[in-house]
């Protein structure tokens, strides 16, 4: 860069901090006193928080809560460099967007445009827009990598790690548009295109044409993990009672996360979608618009941002995790504002305290001064019991088992979570936060459909419990899969079927339902599958955001 260009540059950045400064008014009486009395479990024994709370245009107060470094007790301050996680998808979204408006791209061409690997799957067209709204229907590339073992820490992973992942995939989770199923290969794709189409690298990119020109300094894409960053807080996992343990995400993974940024630079951030400097109000409008599936129904997922009410108050925001990392980033655009809440410790909760904090500036009037809620009814016990039982939804083989309490029903969670209640709205509908779940039919033919809070719907149907006796020999013997670089040998070990994958890794399969199980604590689950003559031929493997991996039974 030459030295008229530096001092260019260093004069934009000095006139943006110098105008973001004077427009700071007196913060509302008690402010930062009543932030910090949110805050109060972070001290310096633990880890702990970074919080921006802007209005009009004002950031009103920044602070760091907790410790940075617990082995150095460095603590957290307001210019303290916290990671995103998946807060980083809204900065990949605005490069494609940006790149739109150049006339480079449209986001609603088809990705093999520029990522020729990615497989034709029979014909169907993926956009980018339906990588930036997660209506791709490609599987998700940490459900892929935790089948095969490769999940992250266990080795480091990048944008063509994903790439090459996909380019072996032969089934799509569902055609492109037809629903919506969170997914980040899709944003680790869309990184790949914003490099391929401008010929520099995403941060490279996203340093020119976001970054400077918002006077965001402290913000970069962590694309080399083992370089050096001033004032990044550590992450951590653990407890103060059980001790606490570094959690860094060893990852040149981005796209779909690994945005570094402090509270200040979030502030301008999130200011540039109230009151465009760049890009223009067609950028953020872009930003804002929901996808509509091709069902017609709209979701309130837009690109990279959530689009919903809080508490009758609409609120645009995402929320992110990696490793030890926690954060949400939000802003409420009819009341001009805006909250950051980016945690080193998985144990924070950003999105309850950010909401926390936006509450004290938030005002809400009568017609909006809480969220419709339906009221607990009681209902004899008798019929709330007769819905117990364990329930599959066809699609993604997820599982719920109610059993009944004392007045209503809980649903049945692994480890230490503990089970959920569901508060009886009536005789057949019950709630959570989950969703609401509507009963209907009567027993070995019950069924139910959850609606979520986005709206959406997922239809369950009653299984039969799984046999006592299990007929261990019908599994046993060696499965091989055509999209993925994994061979499972399946064994019995004291009449329990185990899963043994490389390197010395024997996972225990609990039976969910008939031909169904759990493969571990949270792997996912599989379905086997039997010919005409009831052989087991091979099972399909589920987990989470990753439908239907087969896997084929080479041996017996």
């Amino acid at each position: 860069m030459s030295a008229a260009s530096r001092s260019g540059l260093l004069t934009l950045c000095l006139c943006t901090v110098t105008s973001l400064a004077r427009s700071q008014e007196p913060s509302p009486p008690d402010l930062a006193a009543r932030v910090d009395r949110i805050f109060t479990r972070f001290d310096n024994t633990t880890p702990g928080c970074g919080v921006g709370l802007g209005k009009d245009g004002r950031t009103l107060y920044t602070h760091g809560y907790g410790m940075a470094n617990l082995e150095y007790r460095v603590p957290n301050t307001d210019s303290t460099v916290f990671e995103s996680g998946s807060v980083a998808k809204q900065f990949t979204a605005s490069a494609l967007v940006l790149l739109a408006q150049d006339g480079k791209l449209s986001l609603d061409d088809d990705i093999r445009k520029y990522l020729p690997e990615v497989p034709s799957f029979g014909g169907q067209r993926i956009t980018i827009r339906n990588l930036l709204t997660h209506t791709s229907g490609l599987r998700d590339q940490w459900g892929l990598l935790g089948i095969e073992g490769r999940g992250p820490g266990s080795q480091v992973h990048s944008p063509m790690t994903t790439l090459d992942l996909v380019a072996h995939q032969k089934m799509l989770n569902f055609p492109p548009g037809s629903e919506y199923l969170y997914s980040n290969t899709g944003y680790a794709l869309a990184g790949l295109i914003v490099q391929r189409v401008s010929g520099k690298t995403l941060d490279a990119f996203t340093q020119e044409r976001l970054f400077r020109p918002l006077g965001m300094t402290h913000t970069q894409w962590r694309d080399d993990f083992t370089e050096v960053v001033p004032n990044r807080a550590t992450a951590y996992s653990g407890t103060a009672a059980s001790g606490f343990h570094t959690d860094m995400p060893f990852t040149n993974m981005i796209g779909n996360g690994g945005i570094l940024s402090t509270m200040a630079d979030l502030m301008r951030w999130n200011e540039n979608l109230d009151h465009p400097t760049v890009g223009g109000q067609s950028y953020v409008e872009a930003m804002q618009t929901r996808m509509r599936l091709t069902s017609g129904r709209t979701i309130s997922y837009a690109l990279g941002l959530i689009v919903n009410d809080y508490r009758g108050i609409r609120e645009v925001s995402h929320s992110g995790s990696t490793a030890g990392y926690q954060t949400y980033l939000a802003r409420f655009p009819d009341q001009h504002v805006s909250v950051a809440v980016w945690c080193n410790y998985t144990g924070a909760n950003p999105g309850v305290l950010a909401h926390e904090v936006a509450d004290l500036v938030l005002t809400r009037s009568s017609a909006n001064v809480a969220q419709a809620s339906a009221m607990k009814v009681e209902v004899p016990k008798s019929e709330v019991a007769r819905w117990a039982g364990t329930y599959r939804d066809p699609h993604t083989d997820q599982t719920l088992t109610f059993v009944a309490t004392e007045s209503d029903l809980s649903t049945v969670r692994g480890g230490s979570r503990g089970n959920l209640a569901w508060a009886t709205l009536a005789r057949d509908r019950f709630s959570s936060p989950q969703g609401e779940a509507v009963f209907n039919g009567a027993p070995g033919h019950r069924s139910f459909i959850l609606i979520r809070a986005d709206a959406d719907t997922a239809h369950f149907a009653e299984v039969p419990l799984a046999p006592k006796s299990i007929p261990v020999n019908d599994y046993l013997g060696t499965y091989t899969s055509d999209e993925l670089d994994a061979r499972f040998v399946i064994t019995a070990h004291e009449g329990t079927l185990v899963l043994n994958r490389r390197p010395y890794e024997n996972i225990e399969l609990v039976p969910v339902y008939p031909d169904d199980f759990q493969a571990g604590e949270g792997l996912g689950t599989l379905r086997f599958a039997r010919d005409s003559k009831g052989r087991v031929t091979g099972f399909s493997f589920y987990a989470g955001r990753v439908l239907d991996v087969r896997f084929k039974r080479a041996t017996p």
